[in-house]
């Protein structure tokens, strides 16, 4: 049986009924269509499904979606637009951080949940928050070089 769900994802509200089995990545993908959100592993491995719930960072395949239920959401589709990127979207273009890009989304979340809590981090706070999301294509050099350079920035 369908529960009603109550969430704001990206500064939208929604109330939307779902099954109380389905993963808040399952309900961004599949009800909300925010296909940003990828789902490499469904175990919690990868960090392609990253989100920022309420503030803090989280895998969204691990979290049943009525768990999300008042809570807050962003996705990297909450972040820019073709028209005018995020920082840290814009600085993983300049800094040639994106290979394939299944990935991408993931890191830039999880980039902006370091740099909402710490604003110029070392690299090895870098490197230390980005050890939940995997990349088979980079070599995570110039992924961590973006991240830096948005750091200094702020």
């Amino acid at each position: 049986m369908k529960q009603l769900l109550k969430i704001k994802v990206n500064n939208q509200y929604y109330e939307i009924y779902i099954e109380p089995w389905k993963s808040l990545a399952d309900l961004l993908r599949d009800e909300l269509n925010l296909t940003g959100v990828k789902i490499g592993c469904n175990e919690g491995q990868c960090g392609s499904c990253s989100v920022i719930m309420d503030g803090k960072l989280v895998k969204s395949c691990l979290i049943l979606a009525p768990k999300a239920m008042g809570k807050e959401i962003i996705t990297i589709e909450g972040l820019g637009n073709f028209d005018q990127l995020h920082p840290i979207q814009k600085a993983f273009i300049d800094h040639f951080a994106v290979q394939c890009g299944f990935c991408t989304p993931g890191f830039i979340i999880a980039a902006k949940a370091l740099l909402d809590e710490n604003s110029n981090p070392t690299e090895d706070e870098i490197r230390r928050w980005l050890s939940g999301n995997l990349c088979r294509c980079t070599g995570y050099v110039r992924i961590i070089e973006a991240i830096k350079a948005v750091s200094k920035n702020k």
